[in-house]
């Protein structure tokens, strides 16, 4: 995973782990966000993560349902992340987690 591509990796496992930590409007952004993938890499991306409260599935467990290997499902994942990091909403969503609570 790249420089680019980390940030986001980070707020998708905090809205994982702990969805009350990220603000409603960055969670609601993400929904957004995650609709510019392909449908399938849509849901494997939630479930990787365990986003909107889908199960957390194992790499192990995405990549046996798509028929991969789990080196490739994580490839895809990794590409997944990349193509919704480098948009403008991605920036702005990310500004929001810059700004202080109001």
């Amino acid at each position: 995973m790249d420089n680019i591509s980390n940030g986001l990796h980070q707020v998708l496992v905090s809205m994982g782990y702990t969805p009350d930590d990220i603000p409603q409007k960055v969670s609601h952004g993400m929904e957004h966000l995650l609709h510019l993938l392909e449908t399938e890499d849509e849901e494997t991306v939630i479930s990787y993560y365990g986003l909107f409260g889908a199960e957390r599935l194992s790499l192990d467990e995405i990549a046996a349902g798509c028929g991969q290997s789990p080196e490739d499902m994580m490839a895809r994942i990794d590409r997944c992340i990349r193509k919704i990091a480098v948009t403008p909403e991605w920036g702005i969503l990310k500004g929001e987690l810059k700004q202080p609570a109001r």
